[in-house]
């Protein structure tokens, strides 16, 4: 099967660049013929022994849409450019990773060629425009806040749904949204699972384990991930009697400085990469992911190959195979964080076992595996949509 893969993200410290940079390291692995387009600080061409990468700077027209993301509105210019590398290759089908400025790019050039368009959904958009609307309506009655945020959500909603009911088939990293996409859109969708990299995210990586227990977050620190919740964690386990703890809060966003000025025993190390992420997740002894609008929430599975059990909604929880009570905790409600976070702080045989539990789990969760499954998942969608491909 030969692959296009246009990323939105690429370089960037989020769960989309990640699946992309690992899915671009498999193709280089197994040696596939696979054509990639990402975003980069140059505009180049780099042709390996079955692969091509294509790297596009962005004009000085792109605008931030989060920290470290941008969407260009002229990159369609490098249409023809990028068509004329794309033509030679002979690409079975173009995997577009998300309506951003490369995937706008990936559909244009995927129509122009007639190449089957694949797409995948990674990110809730649309939840993430209402849960941060709500923060610039504050003024208002909470009422009138949350019938503007719903409307502005289910208007987002509706337009990403139209700009992926153009592909021929679509992925999803659960099954809600896999549902969801095929009654909207009406047209195939399928599971995209997601791995972890058991070798960098270890918990051999912790040297020493010091006294104080490290209640750990990883992600965007921005209201959709819900990460005030911190807060309200850190002073219900004070309320209980328990002082020995840090919270470890590891990313940047917009709610960064309310962080810092109500976390009292935060530490903010700012975006982290490669092994200094890993050795920070090594270096928890639980993950708390109060977000609830994450589509697979790949950084649990970061946290639980590190051997450190999660705590999350049931939601997430689900979408990532966490167990209750086996390699983390299912919590709704800020005092089912905070009970969940005692009972590892005050009884270390079950911490153990759920350490060794989560390690266990993640070990089963290879990205070559996920990847491997997602050719086979190509085949599938083709000949879903009458494309069948002669299998090898």
């Amino acid at each position: 099967m030969r692959v296009a893969l246009f990323a939105d993200a690429f370089h960037e410290a989020n769960g989309v660049a990640t699946v992309s940079r690992e899915f671009a390291s498999f193709a280089e692995r197994r040696e596939l013929p696979f054509f990639s387009v990402r975003g980069g600080p140059k505009t180049l061409v780099v042709h390996h022994k079955r692969s091509t990468t294509v790297e596009i700077k962005r004009s000085r027209a792109a605008f931030s849409l989060d920290r470290g993301l941008y969407f260009d509105p002229l990159l369609s210019r490098y249409r023809s450019w990028v068509i004329a590398h794309l033509r030679p290759f002979a690409a079975d089908l173009v995997h577009i990773m998300g309506p951003g400025d490369m995937g706008v790019l990936g559909w244009w050039v995927a129509h122009c060629l007639k190449i089957p368009l694949v797409a995948s959904w990674h990110t809730n958009l649309h939840e993430y425009a209402g849960r941060r609307l709500e923060k610039f309506l504050a003024f208002l009655p909470e009422r009138r806040q949350r019938e503007i945020s719903g409307a502005v959500e289910r208007l987002s909603l509706r337009a990403c749904v139209s700009f992926y009911a153009r592909a021929r088939f679509l992925l999803a990293p659960n099954q809600d949204m896999v549902a969801l996409l095929e009654k909207r859109t009406h047209r195939p969708a399928f599971l995209m699972a997601h791995g972890v990299d058991t070798e960098i995210f270890s918990p051999a990586r912790c040297r020493s384990r010091p006294t104080t227990f490290c209640i750990g977050y990883v992600g965007r620190l921005t209201p959709e991930k819900n990460v005030r919740l911190l807060a309200g964690l850190e002073q219900r386990l004070i309320d209980s009697g328990h002082q020995n703890f840090r919270v470890l809060v590891v990313g940047d966003g917009s709610e960064k400085e309310w962080l810092q000025k109500n976390l009292h025993s935060g530490e903010f190390p700012g975006i982290l990469h490669d092994t200094a992420l890993a050795d920070a997740f090594a270096s928890m002894d639980v993950f708390v992911f109060p977000s609830r609008t994450d589509t697979f929430g790949l950084v649990l599975l970061e946290a639980l190959a590190s051997g450190v059990p999660v705590v999350a909604s049931a939601e997430t929880c689900t979408r990532v195979g966490v167990r209750h009570g086996i390699t983390g905790f299912f919590a709704a409600e800020p005092n089912d964080f905070a009970d969940s976070v005692l009972q590892l702080m005050t009884n270390e045989s079950i911490h153990s076992k759920m350490r060794s539990a989560a390690r266990e789990f993640a070990c089963l969760h290879t990205w070559s595996a996920a990847f491997e499954d997602l050719y086979r998942t190509y085949q599938t969608g083709l000949e879903a949509v009458g494309l069948a491909r002669a299998r090898m």
